[in-house]
């Protein structure tokens, strides 16, 4: 970690997602719905950079509507092949 870099404990769910603290989401103007990319490293996991919209393209808002939409039907496929 270089000189002056910050750091922070980060927790994850049951769903294995990643609690980033609130300074952080603040600083990086993180919200929800934004993007970043997930790096496997010799090191461990690297989260790597928040990604921008496209000009022209979907919202995050909407974006992150259709990701929880796909995760929604692929968990009602999945409770239909095993049940409950």
């Amino acid at each position: 970690m270089k000189a002056g870099t910050k750091s922070d404990n980060v927790w994850f769910t049951t769903k294995g997602q990643v609690v980033i603290p609130l300074w952080m989401r603040k600083e990086f103007h993180i919200e929800e719905g934004s993007r970043a990319v997930v790096v496997v490293t010799d090191g461990g996991i690297l989260l790597h950079g928040i990604l921008k919209r496209k000009p022209g393209g979907k919202s995050f808002t909407e974006e992150w509507a259709e990701h929880k939409n796909e995760e929604r039907a692929l968990e009602e496929e999945n409770y239909a092949r095993h049940g409950p």
